[in-house]
C-alpha cells in the first residue's frame, strides 16, 4: 500500500472515529439541548490546543450481540489541552455510542489520563454523560469502574478533580463525581442517582420522576452532591474555566496569582454602618465579601445549600483565597449539620491546595433541637472544628458582630492556629448572648421580680451591662486572643496586609499515616 493510500486511510478512521455514534445519534443528542463529547472538549479547552489519546480503542465484547457493532473510541473521548494556557487533562463520555456506558476499554482509557495527570501534576476534568455500566461486559464494567473509583482516591489532595455532569449519571458511576473536588450539574438535563426510578417504585412504592429523585436543583440545594447548578453546558463549561483560574496545577503548586490594580488601600464607609445596632436584625455577608475582594468578584461554591453559610473564591491583591462566612441572612448565620459539612469540606480543599483562608464570623451558636442532635450535629460540628485545627494554610479571621460559645472556637479562632484574627469594634464575643448569659446569671433575682414592667427593665439594663463588659472585642483582645480591634471600612487592608505577611508561612502537623477525621 502506498504512502498516499495509508495516509488516506487513516483520514478516514479519524472521521469516523469522530463520528461517534453516527449523525442520527448526534441529532438527537442536539435535539436534547446537549453537545457531543467533542464539542464540549473543544469549547472547554483553548482552541487547537486538544491531543486526543486511544481514538482507535474499541470494545472486546463478543456477547449479546456486540461482535458486530465497532465503534472506534468506544463512548468516551481521552486527551490533554490546555485551559488560559495550563496543562489540563480531560475525558469526556460520547453518549452516541451505547448510550455512554461504561466498558473495559472504556475505563481503561479513563485511567490512563488520570494516570497522566498524576504523573505530571495536572489537574483532571470529566465530562459525565453516560447510561451506566455495559451490561453486555457484566463484571469486567464493574471492575473498570473501581479502577476509576482508586484513582479517584490516590489523586484526591495531590491534583484538583472537577466534575460536569451534562447528562444521566446512574448507578455505580455517581461514585467517582463524588469522590472528586468538584460537581458541576446543568438545569433540566443532568441527573445523578444511586438506583432510578423503576427500582424505587419497585421497593419503596414511591412515585418520583427522573428529576425530581436526582436532577440538579435536587442535588443543587437538597443533598449538596452539586457543588454548581449551571443554566446550560456552556455556562457549566465557563464555570470549570472560572473555577480553575483560582487553582494550582497541584498540591506543590502555589495558586496563580494575577495582576491586580484594585487598590489594597480601598476604603467603602458603608461597610462602617453595615451592622444594624440591633443585634438580632439581619445583613447580607455577601454586600461585605463583595466589598472587600479584588473588583468585586466572589464565585460562590455550593450557593443554594445551607445558605447559612458562605463558601467561595475571591482574589486579594490578585491572590486568590478560599472565603467562609457566616450568613445572618439566613438562620441568623446559625451553624447546623449541613453547614458544617459544607465549610468543612471547602477548609480541607483550600488546605489540600495551598489556598488561604480568609474567615468573616458572625454566628450565634449551633442550631438546636433534636432533629440537629439525632442527625449528629456533634460529629458534623467537630468536622470543621478539625477542618480548621488542621489546615496550615495561612488563616486570616475577622469577627463581625456575633462569636458565641462554642462557634467562637469552631470559627477558625486564634486557638486553633487561626493566624491573625482581627475584630470590627461591634463584635460580640462571649460564652453565650446576653439574654441567655442574664437569665443564668441573675435567675434567683428575676423569680423574686414580679411587676413586667419592672422585669422588662432589669433585663434590658443587665444584658447592657453584660454586653458592654463580656460580649465586646476589647475583652477578648486584652488576652491576645484578637490581634486588633479594625474600622470595619479598612478590612480590605488589613486582610491583604495580613495575606503578605503570611506568604512565607510553614506549619506542620504531626507525622503520621493519616488523620481520623470524624466522618
Amino acid at each position: 500500500m502506498a504512502i498516499e493510500e495509508k495516509l488516506q486511510e487513516l483520514t478516514s478512521m479519524r472521521d469516523k472515529a469522530r463520528l461517534g455514534g453516527g449523525e442520527k445519534r448526534i441529532e438527537s443528542q442536539h435535539r436534547k439541548g446537549k453537545f457531543t463529547a467533542r464539542e464540549r472538549i473543544n469549547m472547554l479547552l483553548d482552541e487547537g490546543s486538544f491531543e486526543e489519546f486511544d481514538m482507535f480503542v474499541s470494545h472486546r465484547c463478543i456477547d449479546f450481540g456486540l461482535q458486530g457493532q465497532d465503534y472506534l473510541s468506544d463512548g468516551v473521548v481521552t486527551g490533554y489541552g490546555t485551559i488560559d494556557g495550563r496543562l489540563v487533562y480531560v475525558f469526556s463520555q460520547d453518549f452516541t455510542i451505547f448510550g455512554g456506558s461504561l466498558s473495559e476499554m472504556y475505563a481503561m482509557k479513563i485511567c490512563k489520563v488520570m494516570d497522566k495527570a498524576m504523573k505530571v501534576g495536572a489537574p483532571i476534568i470529566g465530562i459525565n454523560d453516560s447510561g451506566g455500566a455495559r451490561i453486555q461486559e457484566g463484571v469486567k464494567s464493574l471492575g473498570g469502574y473501581a479502577e476509576i473509583f482508586e484513582r479517584n482516591i490516590l489523586a484526591s489532595g495531590v491534583i484538583p478533580q472537577i466534575s460536569a455532569i451534562f447528562g444521566p449519571c446512574a448507578g455505580g458511576a455517581v461514585y467517582s463525581p463524588a469522590l472528586t473536588d468538584f460537581t458541576i450539574m446543568t438545569q433540566g438535563t443532568s441527573y445523578m442517582f444511586v438506583t432510578g426510578p423503576k427500582v424505587v417504585k419497585t421497593v419503596t412504592g414511591e412515585t418520583v420522576t427522573e428529576e425530581e429523585l436526582g436532577g440538579a436543583a435536587v442535588h443543587g440545594s437538597k443533598s449538596g452532591v452539586a457543588h454548581f447548578v449551571a443554566d446550560d453546558e456552556q455556562e457549566g463549561i465557563l464555570l470549570i474555566r472560572k473555577i480553575l483560574s483560582y487553582l494550582p496545577q497541584n498540591n506543590l503548586e502555589d495558586p496563580p496569582v494575577s495582576p491586580c490594580d484594585d487598590p489594597i488601600d480601598r476604603l467603602d464607609d458603608a461597610l462602617n454602618s453595615i451592622v444594624p445596632d440591633n443585634p438580632n436584625k439581619p445583613y447580607d455577608i455577601k454586600d461585605v465579601i463583595h466589598s472587600i475582594v479584588d473588583y468585586n468578584e466572589f464565585v460562590e461554591v455550593h450557593r443554594h445549600y445551607a445558605p447559612n453559610i458562605i463558601i467561595g473564591f475571591a482574589r486579594f491583591n490578585g491572590q486568590p483565597v478560599g472565603i467562609v462566612a457566616n450568613q445572618p441572612n439566613y438562620l441568623a448565620g446559625v451553624l447546623d449539620i449541613n453547614s458544617s459539612r459544607k465549610a468543612a469540606r471547602f477548609v480541607r480543599f483550600c488546605d489540600a491546595f495551598n489556598i488561604p483562608i480568609v474567615t468573616l464570623v458572625d454566628v450565634p451558636g449551633f442550631l438546636p433541637g433534636t432533629a440537629q442532635e439525632y442527625g449528629g450535629i456533634i460529629i458534623n460540628g467537630a468536622k470543621l472544628l478539625y477542618a480548621y485545627g488542621e489546615a496550615t494554610v495561612p488563616k486570616v479571621t475577622v469577627i463581625l458582630r456575633k462569636a458565641y460559645g462554642g462557634a467562637y472556637d469552631v470559627m477558625s479562632s486564634k486557638h486553633l492556629r487561626g493566624d491573625i484574627n482581627y475584630a470590627w469594634p461591634t463584635a460580640e464575643i462571649a460564652v453565650m448572648g446576653p439574654k441567655g448569659a442574664i437569665e443564668i446569671l441573675h435567675n434567683k433575682e428575676l423569680k423574686d421580680i414580679t411587676d413586667d414592667k419592672e422585669r422588662v427593665e432589669f433585663l434590658k439594663q443587665k444584658e447592657e451591662e453584660y454586653r458592654n463588659k463580656f460580649a465586646s472585642p476589647y475583652v477578648a483582645a486584652k488576652y491576645g486572643y484578637i490581634d486588633d480591634v479594625i474600622e470595619p471600612r479598612n478590612t480590605r487592608f488589613r486582610i491583604i496586609r495580613a495575606l503578605q505577611s503570611l506568604a512565607t508561612k510553614k506549619d506542620v502537623n504531626p507525622p503520621k499515616k493519616h488523620s481520623n477525621i470524624p466522618l
